[in-house]
């Protein structure tokens, strides 16, 4: 019994590190809609942005103003490429992380497995032996009777 306490406690084990990379899953795929969600707002007001320049620049825009938007503009597509950067990266976590779930359910799912077979193997052993102690105990009844009807003749 003490193999199948020490896989119990295995599994105990194998089920606490599953349920924590799962929690790490959850937490990576949050960060990972947050960057997403972030690029979206920042690709969002590059483009109106953009499009305000185009209504505004129809109407007299001094040679400074001129530079100043395309300097910004060059500043928010640098800022719109760091959070691409920031979402592949955080992608790679989530990939890391769907990999270290996977691994920790198959332990746990293999752990199971063998758990099932031990004792699948326990209670064999254990019909085994009653069968066993059935049939002596048929065994000894049978000489018993042998011999009762021997003494009577």
């Amino acid at each position: 019994m003490t193999a199948v306490n020490g896989l119990l406690t295995a599994i105990e084990l194998a089920t606490r590190q599953r349920d924590d990379a799962g929690q790490a899953m959850a937490q990576v795929v949050r960060r990972h809609a947050q960057a997403c969600q972030q690029l979206e707002q920042l690709e969002s007001y590059a483009a109106d942005t953009s499009a305000r320049w185009s209504v505004t620049s129809q109407s007299s825009a001094t040679p400074q103003i001129v530079g100043h938007y395309y300097q910004f503009m060059a500043r928010l597509e640098q800022t719109i490429e760091m959070q691409q950067g920031a979402i592949a990266e955080v992608q790679r976590q989530r990939e890391s992380a769907r990999q270290i779930l996977l691994d920790a359910e198959v332990r746990l799912a293999g752990l199971a497995r063998l758990l099932e077979k031990r004792r699948s193997e326990l209670a064999r052993v254990h019909s085994q032996r009653e069968q066993r102690q059935s049939d002596e105990l048929a065994s000894q009844m049978h000489r018993r009777r042998l011999l009762a009807n021997d003494n009577r003749e």
